[in-house]
């Protein structure tokens, strides 16, 4: 915590830190590939926006030039030689009421664990995605921030959990907006794929833009596959040739079976990973150094 190591019990931050009364601040979620966190600047980027728009001091400068020996700290003190990590920033402890001026004295808080064990045919036998009735809340800001408001992502993986099919056990949950357009997962972006075209929701739909969304936009456009980010419904996932979802723990993981609220199942192309979405798996792991 602030750039110290404490046991978690320990980290603690007081009752008027306006993290904890308001959910002002913000959280990046990461993973390392042979004990290096990958795409870390990328990240920090994003966070220093983010608490710009809160009005929360933050240098990614400093913060790339001390979050690697941080992080590799931290792992050591854990005994992990791959980690997920969680870097948050709280706005800090102010006034109770709604501050009119900025914040200047915010808590940094890095917690690490054990990458999630992921079954060997994920990548190639792929996962369902079950449409849900919770919609994607609209923004707080004009783009979506990764805020420590994330009720309505509770929400949507609370009613995944209770769906009584066998078949949504390991699935992703689906939200779409409030206009019924399909818009992320509860944990992931997501992908299609239509003769040969790669398609994914715009960030109108409430969507957070992610880090690994962005990095596998920039690869399919390097690799020549047409980009096209816009609105669509669930009827355009069932008509797709393949599906995938992106996060930064989970890199690409296909999408072989589509679940609506009344347990209908749609396979997916062949009900395994598509060509493009090897592919860009491929890429993605080999811009990891793996």
């Amino acid at each position: 915590m602030n750039g110290g190591i404490v046991d978690a019990a320990d980290a603690v931050v007081p009752v008027m830190d306006h993290g904890f009364l308001y959910g002002m601040g913000l959280f990046e979620t990461l993973r390392t590939y042979r004990g290096r966190p990958f795409l870390l600047e990328r990240h920090l980027k994003r966070m220093a926006e983010g608490c710009r728009i809160l009005g929360i001091p933050f240098s990614p400068e400093d913060a790339l030039a001390s979050m690697p020996g941080w992080i590799e700290a931290l792992m050591k003190e854990n005994s992990l030689e791959e980690a997920y990590i969680r870097y948050t920033v709280s706005a800090g402890v102010d006034v109770l009421g709604l501050p009119g001026e900025e914040y200047s004295r915010p808590n940094h808080v890095l917690l690490v664990k054990a990458l999630p064990e992921v079954p060997e045919n994920l990548y190639t036998q792929g996962k369902a995605l079950q449409l849900l009735e919770t919609r994607r809340n609209s923004p707080e800001a004009p783009i979506r921030l990764k805020s420590l408001h994330y009720m309505n992502n509770i929400l949507a993986k609370r009613e995944l959990a209770a769906v009584s099919d066998p078949r949504s056990r390991q699935a992703e949950g689906l939200m779409l907006d409030v206009r019924g357009h399909v818009s992320e997962g509860v944990v992931s972006n997501v992908f299609f794929v239509k003769e040969g075209e790669l398609y994914t929701p715009d960030a109108s739909t409430g969507l957070l833009p992610g880090i690994t969304r962005q990095v596998v936009l920039e690869l399919a456009g390097a690799a020549g596959i047409r980009c096209t980010e816009g609105l669509y419904t669930w009827e355009d996932l069932l008509a797709a040739d393949e599906v995938f979802v992106t996060s930064s723990i989970q890199e690409l993981v296909p999408v072989t079976l589509l679940l609506d609220r009344q347990g209908t199942g749609r396979t997916v192309g062949r009900g395994a990973a598509g060509p493009i979405t090897r592919r860009l798996l491929d890429l993605y792991r080999q811009k990891a150094g793996i």
